[in-house]
Order: C-alpha cells, then sequence, then structure tokens
C-alpha cells in the first residue's frame, strides 16, 4: 500500500506535543525613587515633572523630592507635593531610595549618600570625571546607568538624542545672541544684506537640529562630517538645500575663514580636535564658536569649559562657548522632554518586574550600566581611567 505525502505548514519538531505554557503576571516590584536637588555647574534642569510625579505614585511608587529640585524649571514644592510626592529638606534622604535620578553625576559628598545597591541614573560627562569618581562609587557597591549608554530596542542613544535635538536648537539660539553682542550682526537673512555664514562640524543629531534651527533663521549653513551616510541622511532630511562635505583640512580652513559661527558637534572622546588652533586663528574677528561636545572630547582645539556665570571666554578674537550642560539655557523644556523619557522608562521596567528582571532580559538595559555592584562594567571607561573591566554578560546571566 503507498503511502501519500501529505503536505504539512509545520515541521517535525512543531508537530511534537509539547508542555503547556500558563501565563506568569509579571507583577513589578515598586520601588522608591529619589530626585535631588542639582548642586554642580549651576544646573537649572530636573530629571521628572509634576505631572510625571503623578502618574508614577498612582502606579505605587513612594517618590521623595529634595526640596527646591524642580526651582530651577520653575516648578515649585508644592506642585511636586500635590502631585503625591513627599518633599525632605535632607539631601541625604532623597539619595537613600532604590533609585536614585539626577541630571549631573553626583559629587564626592553626595556618594557617601548612597547605600548599597542603589540604582543611580545620571549623565556621565566622561570629560569632567577622574579615576576617584569611579573608585568611590565602586566603594559604595552602586548599579549606575549613564544617559549617554541608554539604548531603545532599535539601538538607538534614546535619551542621548533627545537632548541633543534641544541641545542643537539651542546652540543656533545662543549663538545669535552672541553674535549680535560681539559685533551687532543679526543670525539670519534680510533683503539685500548677505546672510550669516554658519559652519556645523557633525551630521548626526545634534548637527541636524543646529542645521535646521539655522536655515529657519535665514542662514547660509554649511555641514562638515566624516560619514558620507550621516552627511547623506541630513542631505534628504533638510532637502538638500545644504553644501556638505567631507571634513578635508583645506576645504574646512576655507568655510572657517568666512564663518559667522561655528558649532561644535562631534564627539572626538580621545581624538584629537578637528579644528585647529592655527584655524582658530584664521577667523574673523567676533565670530562665535559653541562647542557643544566639550563634554564629550572637544571638537574645536581653543575651546575650553565654560560655566554658567561666565558662559563665554574670548581667544584671538573670537568668543567660545563651552557650557557642557548648554540645554540648560530652556531648563523647563529640557525637564519635560527627560521627564517624559523617565516616565515611560520606569512604567515599562514595572511591567517587566523591575530593574533584576530587565537586567536579565534585555541587553540594552544590560549596555546601559558603567557600574554593576559596583564592578566597572564599560570598557572604554576602564581604558580610559585605568580601572578593572568585568564583562557584563559575566555578572548577569
Amino acid at each position: 500500500m503507498s503511502t501519500t505525502n501529505i503536505f504539512t505548514p509545520f515541521s517535525e519538531e512543531e508537530l511534537m506535543p509539547k508542555e503547556e505554557k500558563l501565563e506568569v503576571i509579571k507583577k513589578g516590584k515598586q520601588f522608591s525613587i529619589g530626585i535631588p536637588k542639582e548642586t554642580c555647574l549651576n544646573e537649572r534642569r530636573a530629571c521628572i515633572t509634576p505631572d510625571a510625579v503623578q502618574v508614577l505614585v498612582e502606579h505605587g511608587h513612594e517618590i521623595i523630592i529634595e526640596s527646591g529640585a524642580g526651582q530651577g524649571s520653575f516648578f515649585t514644592d508644592l506642585q511636586y507635593s500635590e502631585s503625591g510626592a513627599r518633599i525632605t529638606q535632607d539631601a541625604k534622604e532623597a539619595f537613600s531610595q532604590d533609585l536614585v535620578l539626577k541630571v549631573n553625576p553626583p559629587t564626592e559628598e553626595e556618594i557617601d549618600y548612597f547605600k548599597p545597591n542603589t540604582y543611580l541614573v545620571s549623565a556621565l560627562q566622561i570629560n569632567l570625571r577622574d579615576k576617584d569618581y569611579f573608585l568611590k562609587l565602586a566603594e559604595k557597591k552602586v548599579n549606575a546607568i549613564a544617559f549617554e549608554f541608554i539604548a531603545d530596542e532599535y539601538k538607538q542613544l534614546a535619551l542621548v538624542r533627545l537632548i541633543g535635538e534641544i541641545a542643537g536648537s539651542v546652540s543656533i539660539l545662543y549663538a545669535s545672541e552672541l553674535l549680535a553682542l560681539s559685533n551687532g550682526l543679526m543670525l539670519g537673512g534680510i533683503t539685500g544684506v548677505r546672510p550669516t555664514e554658519v559652519v556645523v562640524l557633525g551630521a548626526g543629531i545634534v548637527g541636524e537640529f543646529a542645521t535646521k534651527a539655522a536655515i529657519g533663521l535665514g542662514a547660509s549653513v554649511k555641514v562638515f562630517d566624516n560619514s558620507l551616510s550621516k552627511l547623506r541622511r541630513l542631505h534628504t532630511l533638510v532637502d538638500s538645500r545644504v553644501p556638505t562635505s567631507i571634513i578635508d583640512p583645506k576645504e574646512l580652513s576655507k568655510s572657517l575663514r568666512r564663518a559667522d559661527v561655528v558649532i561644535g558637534a562631534l564627539p572626538r572622546l580621545n581624538m584629537q580636535p578637528i579644528v585647529t588652533e592655527d584655524m582658530v586663528m584664521k577667523m574673523k574677528k567676533g565670530s562665535v564658536i559653541i562647542d557643544i561636545v566639550i563634554d564629550n572630547g572637544k571638537a574645536i582645539e581653543t575651546s575650553e569649559l565654560t560655566t554658567m556665570e561666565d558662559p563665554y571666554i574670548i581667544k584671538h578674537g573670537v568668543i567660545h562657548c563651552g557650557l557642557p550642560n548648554l540645554t540648560s539655557k530652556m531648563p523647563r523644556t529640557t525637564t519635560k522632554a527627560i521627564s517624559n523619557f523617565f516616565l515611560s522608562y520606569i512604567l515599562n521596567y514595572d511591567e517587566e518586574g523591575g530593574f533584576e528582571n530587565m537586567l536579565i532580559r534585555k541587553n540594552e538595559m544590560k549596555q546601559s550600566l558603567y557600574m554593576y555592584k559596583g564592578r566597572h562594567t564599560k570598557k572604554v571607561i576602564c581604558d580610559r581611567f585605568g580601572l578593572t573591566y568585568h564583562d557584563i554578560n559575566l555578572l548577569i546571566f
């Protein structure tokens, strides 16, 4: 008797009987969240708005906010307490919660307030850190996550991208203010008057938003980057109205001589700056340089870190601004943007059953840590500061 082959779209393995899987309802571990007041760099941004606090409290979290934490962004203690947060006068109490949300990294004094196994989420600003910071943090057995390493499921650096969008736009608005101060020029084009010339170094997110803002004001813009794909992407996004170029010293030098404004938006971590001192010396007197990536390896050799009280210095007749927290100039908008991100970030962890579960399940969560229970887990940091490197995949599995 001949056997007929029956067509089936399933493989043999798929037709084998399997054990029944029952749904396990994931219940998030509710944790306490501390929001300390920012103490350095004249920081005016905060990580969370009263609206976000209300949603988190409704989800069962306890929020402890140090008095005055939202002041720089024009949010009052009353607004936070009415949203369900508990206001404390003691910074130590805000730092001793399960999760601490900060904009700037903690100071040496603040690190002492941490309890072991706390999750710290803050910016890292690697150029402003030293070895002692990491050693002191390690003593406290902290789990530290940096804004710069937080990636989403598409492997995009979600928070860097978000802050970069604001930084790009703010850089042009602030440059226009400085340009008016230095030589009375208006950034933009007026009928019958030659438009100001803007050179943007870097065609990433910051460069893209700086370019859009400058074009919107009517300036003549030229963009430089070493990545052709990024330049091509920028071309598509701004309707090909912007001349772009690979970083060729001769071409760059020519553009810088004509430039009224230069925006440095290309991180040069452990690399030489793109714009040399010679190039700056040949620039027009009264022109403006804003180095946005100063906290991540500077793009312009002559730029230096500046503060909110003294936001710029003058070298070779050129104004240099090197604010590591440029978006702090627009604190409320930036706070709202960061808060929106953290609201979905924390609620996402609730659904997955808390931080520990997320670390096991999600690779991008592992990659956002630069310290796990006091062990250094980021190779780039360990190489730079001579620290012992531990592979995160061998610590959590």
